[in-house]
């Protein structure tokens, strides 16, 4: 059964300009961008691309920057007008009836659909399940395209900081640990954002 709406939150570090989102990455990928300031190749369209603003959730998925391939943590700050238009045109990957209406509705919308988004439980900083859940945001090739080369303000190697934080929740340290996460508060939305993601 799904949360309750209240329980869906988009948590990020942002501002007026700027919404930062994460992604792990092998080192070839990692220092062509970072070189770049853009994801260029290797970095490839293969597959849909997943973006996180929750840097709690990559940790989760990365297992802290351990597992093959996903062992470079970039911060991704993009123009905040194209994350806007990005959730204004998203579905989601699972049928909600108080969103959708219908199932076959969702289905068509669903498979056209150049942004998709997906809700999971958010971690705490000893990898608990929260009460609420983050937002992944899956880019479709073209949007994709876009992310890549025209929304990208600045990419940022967090690998260091992870390891940081990683050396000290393994320490035990969680409260030094949390101190070192990067800055992120409730996203406000807008309306047709939440309209279709089915934030209240």
């Amino acid at each position: 059964m799904a949360l309750a709406p209240s329980h869906q939150q988009i948590r990020a570090d942002f501002d007026r300009d700027g919404v930062v989102v994460y992604q792990a990455f092998n080192d070839a990928i990692a220092d062509a961008a970072l070189a770049a300031q853009r994801l260029v190749p290797p970095f490839s369209y293969g597959r849909m691309t997943w973006i996180k603003p929750s840097f709690l959730w990559l940790m989760e998925r990365s297992a802290w920057a351990k597992r093959p391939n996903q062992t470079r943590i970039l911060g991704v700050r993009i123009a905040r007008e194209a994350w806007d238009r990005a959730l204004e045109s998203a579905v989601l990957t699972a049928f909600e009836a108080r969103i959708h209406g219908d199932r076959s509705a969702w289905q068509r919308e669903f498979d056209a659909a150049p942004v998709r988004v997906q809700w999971d439980p958010e971690r705490s900083i000893r990898g608990a399940k929260l009460p609420h859940r983050s937002i992944q945001v899956g880019l479709a090739r073209a949007v994709a395209e876009d992310y890549a080369s025209r929304w990208i303000v600045e990419i940022r190697d967090l690998t260091p900081l992870t390891k940081k934080i990683r050396g000290l929740v393994e320490a035990g340290q969680h409260g030094r640990a949390g101190k070192q996460l990067p800055r992120e508060a409730v996203y406000p939305a807008t309306d047709e954002a939440r309209r279709r993601l089915g934030i209240t």
